[in-house]
């Protein structure tokens, strides 16, 4: 198996934010122990979400089971869905904003040709 340096264009202040929230959750929950730790498992997330890698190829970077990097990724995402606005609140923060983008999806556009004749 061939392995490769990866870099995620992300702050290191959304690796801390998230690493502290599932510290939290573990307390709460008092685990025991886990294979990652919790900025590992931030880490594991981050490059999930951000660059799209498939759980196989996270499991075997972070040197876990498959079903492991799942249950991480879905365990984090259930922890940044609690902080996200209900959507009455995004309608009205949307609502103050110049542009929003709803799922992600960039359209090519060419706004010079409007002002073609």
């Amino acid at each position: 198996m061939l392995s490769y340096p990866a870099a995620i264009p992300l702050s290191n202040h959304t690796l801390i934010r998230l690493a502290e929230l599932i510290r939290t959750r573990r307390a709460e929950r008092r685990c025991r122990w886990r294979r990652l730790d919790a900025s590992r498992q931030a880490l594991l997330v981050l490059a999930h979400l951000r660059n799209g890698d498939t759980y196989a190829r996270l499991a075997a970077g972070f040197h876990v089971g498959t079903s492991t990097a799942w249950r991480y990724v879905r365990e984090a995402i259930d922890l940044l869905a609690v902080l996200a606005d209900d959507v009455h609140a995004a309608v009205l923060r949307a609502g103050r904003l110049a542009y929003t983008i709803l799922d992600g999806t960039l359209i090519p556009i060419d706004r010079l040709a409007d002002e073609r004749p």
